[in-house]
Order: structure tokens, then sequence, then C-alpha cells
């Protein structure tokens, strides 16, 4: 079996800077606790790393002491919780991905003209709860979604940064097609370079790094031309796949996968598979 790397994978730029804020925080705070809201980014093994650093998660600003310090993940948050945090007095420090709070400063400047807001993605993910909590009111759609808006009032659409790009583009001619639209829906552009590549490769089978709760991987996973398509986010997955019958396998890894991770996987690959 041969093995093929497809460009690009590791870190994407935002995750890359909340991590380098993550580990100043935890040096420099020593041995001071540190409180995170919610998984810094979806992978586990950048989160057990920090944990074993001393990073304690959290789900709400609630479990975190008044006045300690505490990071916001890559995928943003709403308004309310910003202000949350200044009632307990809490020291800040913002990891957002830039790309996300571009999408942020989209929905209110659509919301402040009297658009009514779509945004298109997942409405249990972080980046979505933060972005719909920068309006008073606002309409999530997904490819299984059926139109129900006033077709009197023009439309602010933005979307998700992680989302299938060819989903946000075909959403939003449905939406043009009754509507009057303005968007500025589009996925970050580590997401669509990651995904062009993905659907470019000819081979039979497809291997994604990354987590089960990663949205960019789980993406990475839906576009592929391949007839087989696997996914793992540790090495113990990866040596319980089933490779039988596959001549060439592409490895990609998510844009929050370490790129570690991705070296051991392929040099274990490449391997065990050098002779077949």
């Amino acid at each position: 079996m041969r093995i093929v790397a497809i460009e690009p994978h590791g870190f994407c730029a935002g995750v890359t800077a909340a991590l380098r804020k993550a580990l100043s925080l935890l040096d420099r705070r020593s041995p001071r606790t540190v409180y995170c809201l919610h998984e810094l980014v979806h992978n586990e093994i950048v989160v057990g790393d920090l944990k074993r650093r001393g990073m304690v998660f959290v789900e709400s600003l609630d479990e975190v002491p008044v006045g300690a310090t505490v990071l916001f993940s890559a995928h943003g948050v709403s308004p309310t919780v910003r202000t949350r945090a200044a009632e307990r007095k809490l020291e800040v420090v913002d990891a957002t991905c830039p790309f996300v709070e571009k999408v942020h400063r989209a929905a209110r400047d659509f919301a402040a003209r009297g658009l009514r807001v779509v945004v298109i993605g997942n409405p249990a993910h972080a980046e979505v709860k933060g972005i719909t909590g920068e309006v008073s009111d606002a309409t999530v759609l997904s490819s299984a979604s059926t139109f129900d808006l006033d077709p009197t009032t023009p439309l602010g659409v933005v979307s998700q940064t992680t989302m299938n790009a060819d989903e946000v583009t075909v959403l939003v001619e449905r939406l043009r097609r009754d509507y009057e639209v303005e968007t500025m829906a589009e996925v970050c552009n580590a997401t669509k370079v990651r995904q062009d590549a993905v659907k470019a490769f000819a081979g039979d089978a497809l291997l994604v790094l990354g987590s089960a709760n990663s949205s960019n991987t789980r993406r990475l996973c839906e576009v592929a031309n391949c007839a087989k398509v696997f996914r793992a986010g540790s090495l113990d997955e990866v040596r319980a796949l089933d490779f039988t019958g596959v001549s060439v396998l592409g490895v990609t890894s998510g844009a929050s996968t370490p790129e570690s991770f991705f070296n051991e996987v392929t040099s274990c690959l490449r391997g065990k598979f050098a002779d077949s």
C-alpha cells in the first residue's frame, strides 16, 4: 500500500495563535490555575496536553473562581459571556480565531442595518452559539433546513467557518431564489484549501486525522471522493483500522490536529506497509 501525504496538514494559523496564548498563560501563571471556557480547539491530543500542563477546562464561567484567569476558546463567545466574565471580575484572555471575529462583526453589522441574520452552520456548535449571541434574533440553517422566513425582510447571511464550502455555496444560492440576500458566508481559507485538496485526491482510500467532535475534520470526511474514508484521533484508532484492499491511501488532517501526530501516523503506516 502506498501512503500519500495530502498537503496542507498541521495546525492552521488560528489554532497556532490560540495554542500560543494558552501556553504563554500557563508559563506565566504557574502555579496559579488557568481556566479555559470549553475546549480550546476540538482535538483530544491538544486538550489532553494542556490538562497535563495544569489547565482546567470548564463549560460555564460559574465554575471559574471570582478574579481568576480564563481563556476564551478559538471558537469565540457571545457578548453575554463577556458580560458574565466582567461581573465575576475575571482576567480574560481571548483566543478567538481572527476569521471567527470577522464573522461576528458581519453579523452585528447586518443586524444594525435591519437585515435578518442567517447563520449557516450547526446550532449546537460553540462557534455558532457565539455568532448567534451577537444579535437579538438569528436563524440557523443547514442543508436539511426548510426556509420559512419573511420574504419582505432582506437577509444578512454568514457561516460557521468550518462548514463544507460547497454546501455553503448551495445554501446561499437557494436563499437567493426567494429572498434579497447580502452575504459574507464563506468558510475560512484553511478549511477550503484542505477540502479542495481532499476532493482532488485520486487514491482509493482516505484517512483523516482528527477528533470526532472537530467540525473541519468531519467536513474533510464528507467531501472525499474515495471509495473508503477513515477517521482516527489517536494512534490506537489508526492501528484498529482495516486497510484490506487499499492500494493508495491518502492521509490528511483537520486544522486542529498536531503535526507531530500526523508525522507519527504516516511514519507508522509507511513502516507497516512498506513491503505490501
